[in-house]
């Protein structure tokens, strides 16, 4: 078969909204790495084993690290689980990070629509201040200019 009539037959990729199963470590990491505040909960065979609230600190691929949740930070490998699932209750969406019988359900506290506009309004805001002070400099260096030529 050749390259172009291959294409015709391709399966279109995945197209998940609000649920479903996640295998892709990629497609993991886009989704885990804005969530921000979360609610924890550490499930084996269902029982669960710990919960707690914490802060994604960090999303990562790597199979030589672990996942470490202490001391309210998660540091989330995405290679320490086979899936991640999306699903939504009464209390909003939450992400299930799946490998065998355990499973790590992280419940956001955050909206990151709201972050992002927190954020790009510090941004903005850090920026004019720049200019002001580059602004300030050039004038002072300016000054001192005019003052030696006097």
């Amino acid at each position: 078969m050749n390259h172009e009539r291959a294409s015709h037959l391709s399966i279109p990729a995945p197209c998940l909204v609000d649920s479903g199963v996640v295998v892709n470590k990629t497609d993991m990491l886009r989704l885990l790495q804005d969530l921000g505040q979360v609610r924890y909960r550490h499930l084996q065979d269902e029982v669960t084993i710990a919960e707690g609230q914490g802060l994604v600190m960090e999303v990562f691929a790597d199979n030589q690290q672990a996942t470490l949740v202490a001391n309210h930070t998660l540091y989330l490998n995405v290679y320490s689980f086979d899936c991640l699932e999306i699903g939504h209750t009464d209390d909003g969406s939450y992400f299930d990070l799946v490998q065998d019988s355990r499973r790590l359900r992280l419940t956001p506290l955050s909206n990151p629509m709201h972050e992002h506009i927190t954020r790009s309004l510090n941004t903005a805001t850090l920026e004019a201040m720049v200019a002001d002070a580059l602004s300030a400099s050039w004038d002072a260096c300016l000054d001192d200019d005019r003052n030696f030529l006097d």
